[in-house]
């Protein structure tokens, strides 16, 4: 028997060399293996799309029913430490924890890292509700519990139905779109009213002019709508905000079963 053997090992691989989709992680460079074959039609039907949509709320719902009160907090994926925008998403992370709030964040780079490390920091439970998108978006660093979603619409359910607030930070589309779902679901009754609070006055003055000067005087919105947000500078007073609402409104007022399904 020879010992002799050669050896054709080789080194492990780090996991950012690897892709994650959902439970799945790839090497990308070993996609092209599955498409030497065919893919069954049925995967790709409507049926099974909707077993698949199912599995991410029913896999949501169940991490994280027992969380608590939480905050979601929403900013740019684009900012670094040292940006203004990145420091204060930290210190309202810290302080939302401080005030015995979970925050849950999209789970990506920019704010979303920064409030999830200031709530990682002062102790908090860090909640992080990650996208799969084309540019391969990861969980950062300071997720304490981490999910993973192809869809978002499911994500955006985890979002709401967790929260007893948003605190939306300077960001792009996907601030707006988080934004906007938000004003939607509570002007018509989806789900209670919980605070909605902008941070960074340069930043969203100009929106909220807007929304005064244009769709208020053409009647598309009525003064009530606009009392829904509130706009400040301190993260004290989004934590001061937050923590009178929850005095007032206890968590047990969840959103209803409609905001559930519909996300």
């Amino acid at each position: 028997m020879n010992d002799s053997t050669e050896d054709h090992s080789r080194p492990a691989q780090p996991e950012e060399n690897r892709r994650r989709s959902g439970r799945v992680v790839m090497r990308p460079d070993k996609a092209r293996l599955l498409q030497r074959h065919e893919r069954p039609a049925f995967l790709d039907s409507d049926p099974w799309r909707a077993l698949r949509i199912l599995s991410e709320f029913v896999e949501g719902f169940d991490a994280l029913a027992g969380i608590g009160p939480a905050v979601t907090v929403f900013g740019s994926a684009r900012v670094r430490p040292g940006d203004r925008t990145y420091d204060t998403a930290r210190t309202v992370g810290h302080l939302l924890a401080e005030a015995g709030f979970a925050v849950i964040t999209g789970g990506g780079p920019g704010a979303m890292e920064a409030a999830n490390r200031g709530c990682q920091e002062a102790g908090g439970l860090s909640i992080g509700c990650n996208i799969e998108l084309p540019h391969e978006q990861s969980i950062n660093a300071y997720v304490d519990l981490g999910i993973e979603f192809r869809y978002f619409f499911a994500r955006k359910t985890m979002f709401v139905k967790y929260a007893d607030a948003f605190v939306i930070l300077p960001g792009g589309f996907g601030t707006l779109d988080e934004l906007f779902e938000s004003l939607t679901l509570i002007q018509t009754g989806k789900i209670r009213h919980f605070p909605v609070v902008m941070v960074g006055t340069t930043y969203w003055q100009g929106l909220i002019d807007w929304m005064r000067e244009v769709q208020l005087k053409a009647g598309a919105i009525a003064d009530a709508d606009l009392s829904l947000l509130r706009l400040t500078d301190d993260p004290d007073e989004v934590v001061s905000i937050i923590r009178t609402f929850a005095r007032e409104v206890p968590s047990e007022g969840a959103p209803t079963e409609e905001a559930e399904i519909r996300g």
